[in-house]
């Protein structure tokens, strides 16, 4: 009977620990676009959301491609650096944190010239929405590693 109990937690424990390494995390879930399809499927969305005209879609779309085509670079750029194994020092993340705010402020400045006001107080509406689902995910994900 004790040797038929152990068994049995035996198969359990391995049947749950099978199950475990199976699952991917969202983060691997994620299917990975380029930045063109990324550019396109956010058109989609902002033309939806916002009821942007044609002239419009089309000064969005430049903007998006430019801004997915600077991020990528970036994201390269970090990699290969991570890979390398060296980190940034406190100066190089400050910098970095001024090119990305100095970034930001330029794309809001040209969304602005581009959308009228009810589109770009929607528009500002919807990134804060994000932006709050984005901290939401982030706080998910370290409970999940911790």
């Amino acid at each position: 009977m004790k040797k038929l109990f152990i068994a049995a937690l035996l198969f359990v424990g391995i049947a749950s620990f099978a199950q475990e390494t199976d699952q991917k995390t969202p983060r691997d879930q994620r299917e990975r676009l380029t930045p063109e399809q990324r550019s396109e499927k956010q058109l989609k969305k902002l033309t939806s959301e916002l009821n942007l005209d044609a002239n419009q879609q089309t000064q969005v779309k430049q903007l998006l491609a430019d801004r997915n085509a600077k991020a990528e670079k970036l994201r390269e750029a970090r990699n290969a650096k991570k890979e390398s194994g060296t980190k940034p020092t406190a100066a190089e993340r400050e910098a970095f944190k001024k090119e990305m705010l100095a970034e930001k402020d330029a794309n809001d400045a040209k969304m602005k010239s581009i959308l009228n006001a009810d589109q770009y107080t929607k528009w500002k509406k919807i990134q804060e929405e994000n932006k709050d689902k984005a901290k939401e995910k982030m706080r998910e994900y370290r409970k999940e590693s911790n």
